[in-house]
């Protein structure tokens, strides 16, 4: 009798852990939007990393400037897309909401040529001990051909220790922190953004454009960067922006 007790405790112990467990997934899941990325095959992947108080100034320009690729011919143009480590939509600090398209906890992830990391308010202080995105960003740095930051988000690559050998910069206001708190680096000011390398640095704010607009110049050629700067009103000739490139 107590054998048959027991069987069926342990029986009902099983289904209990097993409807939790469906239930778990199936809450996962429900997170998920239904929409997909259509990713454009023989173009560059750009993945945008984009958190819980991301500026949108840092996201939108370079966002803005590689999406208008694909409306140029004879390039190979660029698919964009965000990724964050939920399905939630991500509320920046000027409070959009934005709907990820990844989740890169959870997800198969296309392969990543470029990341952008924009600023996000955190990035001195708790988001530098997110010790999940710093490993997601070291996994993308082994394979992209750039990994570029704009304002703080330098202080995500550095963290990660992917600077350790290389110049770079970040927000104007931050650069005394920067240096305090990653003292080993080499670190230039009073220029808009860095190359070095792979890695491409920028001061952030409305000068993102720049930066981004170098990669495409750096990628594309002259006529096309200053074809893209044109459809968005922008001034363009890199031999007048300050920045910094490493031979």
């Amino acid at each position: 009798m107590k054998n048959h007790f027991g069987f069926a405790f342990t029986l009902i112990l099983l289904l209990i852990t097993c409807c939790i467990s469906c239930n778990q997934e199936k809450e996962v899941d429900s997170k998920k939007s239904d929409y997909t990325r259509v990713l454009t095959e023989g173009r560059y992947n750009v993945a945008f990393l984009i958190m819980e108080g991301t500026y949108n100034t840092e996201f939108t320009a370079p966002y803005d400037i590689f999406q208008h690729t694909k409306f140029r011919k004879g390039i190979k143009a660029m698919n964009t897309f965000t990724v964050a480590n939920t399905y939630d939509p991500i509320t920046t600090f000027e409070e959009l909401r934005i709907l990820p398209d990844y989740n890169y906890l959870l997800d198969s992830l296309p392969k990543i040529d470029i990341l952008v990391i924009p600023s996000a308010e955190h990035h001195l202080d708790s988001d530098l001990e997110d010790i999940d995105m710093l490993d997601f960003v070291k996994k993308v740095d082994k394979h992209a051909l750039f990994m570029t930051s704009h304002c703080d988000g330098a202080f995500v690559l550095a963290k990660a220790g992917l600077l350790d050998s290389y110049w770079s910069t970040t927000f104007p206001s931050d650069i005394d922190t920067y240096r305090d708190m990653f003292s080993h680096l080499k670190v230039k000011d009073s220029v808009l953004f860095v190359h070095d390398g792979k890695y491409i640095t920028s001061a952030g704010g409305a000068k993102s454009f720049e930066a981004a607009l170098y990669v495409c110049e750096y990628l594309y050629g002259k006529e096309i960067a200053e074809s893209i700067a044109g459809g968005l009103v922008i001034n363009w000739q890199l031999e007048n922006v300050p920045k910094f490139i490493s031979q």
